[in-house]
Order: structure tokens, then C-alpha cells, then sequence
């Protein structure tokens, strides 16, 4: 059986991940963490799923490309069309469908640029993303900017969490990949030897908190 989800959302997927060049808003390129779609699939497994897949869905032309009825008018004057893939996501009985936009790097794909190599791109990334987000596994990739933001007023003790003091390291550290620091710069830069030393302490979190509640279940004898 699956873990649940508070389990999955804990698991450092980033020693697992790949790095793809992109560019940012100001054409800067830059290289971004994503967890390729068959090591998605050997997690889930490894984390207690039996059956594991995914598989295009077809429009009514028999074609794995969505897209709008009409094209539209941007704002510089192109004509274009919004295009997606939709697939069927099936882990044990769990079964959904989740859609994703095809996309060059964060710029749209065009209709004179879809290719069956980018259609196939994102069907595995809407795969991916769907685990995210029904499965807690790898969803702090996904995590935005704003959402990691966090303010002390309120919940002082919620914020201090440990699990809530990773979610941030998690977090941070996803984003300094994204902008291009490697793991061994991140290493070097906060005192640590290499990048295993990263890694190890972000488990080190897990571990304490897990240690916090076995000593619930010390018993102390009368």
C-alpha cells in the first residue's frame, strides 16, 4: 500500500533529480531541478505502490494535442492557439487525470513549433506533477516563490516546527538550483565538505522528528 501523503510530501526527491536549461524572464539561462518520470514511477514503487503508469488521453480527432477552439490575438499582435496534453494517471486505485501546457522552457509553444518530442515532454511532466499533488511525493519542487514566504506572527510554534524549518531548507535550496548553484557551491558556501553533507542535513530533520515521537512512547516505570 501507498504511504500517505504527510509521508511522501517529506521525501528528498532532489538527490534524484536532473537538471534542464531554461531561461528566466530576463532570457538569463539558468538550470532547474525536475524529476524525470521513470524515477517518479521507481519511488512510488518504492514507497509501497504495486501498479504504477500513465497514459495519454486522445481528443475527439484522435490526437493527443489539446488546444483551443479559436486562436487568439496577444498582446504584441500573434495569433495563437493555447495547447496542452491531458493524461490518465493510475497508481494502484488511485486514477486521475491531470493536464499540462506545452511550454519552451517558460516561454509558449507556438503552433509552428509543436513537435511530438515536446508533446512527449509534457505528458511526462504532467505525470510527475499529478503524483505531486495526489501524492504529496516531490510536491515541494512545484512550490512557488510567494509560497515560501513565510510570516512568524500568528503561529509562532507552527513556524518553528522542525518539519516546517526543512520544508524552508527544502525550499531555499530548490531555488538556489534553479538559478544555477550546484549542490557542491551550496556545500562550500555554508561551511560543509560536499554535496552528501547537504543532503544529510536535510534527513537529519526527518530523523529528529521521528526521534521526537518515539520519545512520546518512552514509558517511564513507576
Amino acid at each position: 500500500m501507498l504511504k500517505p501523503y504527510e509521508e511522501l510530501r517529506r521525501i528528498d526527491v532532489l538527490p534524484f533529480c536532473d537538471q534542464r536549461e531554461t531561461k528566466d524572464e530576463r532570457g538569463k539561462k539558468k538550470l532547474v531541478p525536475y524529476l524525470n518520470w521513470a524515477k517518479c514511477k521507481d519511488l512510488l514503487h518504492e514507497n509501497g505502490a504495486e501498479t504504477v503508469y500513465y497514459e495519454p488521453l486522445l481528443n475527439a480527432n484522435g490526437s493527443s494535442l489539446f488546444m483551443t477552439a479559436e486562436p487568439f490575438t496577444d498582446n504584441k499582435g500573434n495569433r495563437n492557439r493555447c495547447f496542452e496534453v491531458r493524461v490518465k494517471i493510475v497508481i494502484d486505485d488511485l486514477e486521475f487525470v491531470q493536464n499540462y501546457p506545452l511550454l519552451n522552457g517558460m516561454y509558449v509553444v507556438r503552433e509552428d513549433n509543436v513537435n511530438q518530442l515536446r508533446l512527449s515532454n509534457a505528458q511526462a511532466r504532467a505525470f510527475v506533477k499529478g503524483v505531486a499533488i495526489r501524492t504529496g511525493l516531490g510536491f515541494g519542487l512545484w512550490v512557488s516563490e510567494d509560497e515560501t514566504t513565510r510570516s512568524e506572527s500568528g503561529d509562532d510554534l507552527r513556524f518553528h516546527s522542525v518539519l516546517k524549518v526543512r520544508e524552508r531548507v527544502e525550499q531555499k535550496i530548490t531555488k538556489l538550483l534553479g538559478s544555477g548553484v550546484s549542490l557542491s557551491e551550496i556545500a562550500r558556501q555554508t561551511g560543509l565538505q560536499e554535496e552528501e553533507d547537504v543532503r544529510e542535513m536535510i534527513r537529519y530533520h526527518t530523523k529528529l522528528h521521528n526521534f521526537e515521537a518515539k520519545l512520546e512512547q518512552v514509558k517511564v516505570e513507576p
